[in-house]
């Protein structure tokens, strides 16, 4: 713990319709007795984004550095690519030929205010907290007047 504060469980999920098509990102993050659900959604993107945008917009809603967090998620994109260093050789190959360099650059700036564990969960297999996260993503890609994922569209130019 830092400074006497408890542990903060931040469970993600992003969903798709279409890949690309509509997606969203949910988010339970939990500390103590502290529950706050956050999500949001774009009119075009991937399945992929929406996973790394959750946890990163997650991270970003952490209120003090140094925080000991553990993210829960059910994406093995950003699980395997922080637990099996696939990040660190990406950054040491300057993202060459990647996708999402955006959010990943966003996200490893997210992670360094804290001290974050990665977990990764069977998806739709009845985690209350997933399925939370599920339900909120579709909710999210199903709203009215998505704004547009800047960063996916600048990304398919340059393809």
């Amino acid at each position: 713990m830092t400074e006497n504060k408890p542990p903060i469980y931040l469970y993600t999920d992003g969903a798709a319709s279409g890949n690309p098509g509509p997606g969203g990102y949910g988010i339970v993050l939990r500390c103590g007795s502290y529950e706050k659900e956050i999500s949001g959604g774009f009119a075009l993107t991937t399945n992929n984004r929406m996973e790394l945008l959750a946890v990163i917009i997650g991270l970003e809603s952490i209120k003090w550095d140094n925080a000991e967090v553990h993210v829960v998620s059910d994406s093995s994109y950003v699980v395997k690519a922080l637990n099996e260093g696939w990040l660190e050789t990406w950054k040491k190959k300057g993202f060459k030929g990647k996708k999402n360099v955006d959010l990943w650059l966003r996200f490893d700036a997210a992670r360094a205010r804290h001290r974050v564990a990665f977990h990764w969960i069977k998806g739709h297999a009845g985690h209350p907290e997933n399925e939370r996260c599920d339900a909120l993503a579709v909710a999210a890609y199903h709203k009215p007047d998505l704004p547009e994922d800047t960063g996916y569209t600048q990304e398919m130019t340059l393809l």
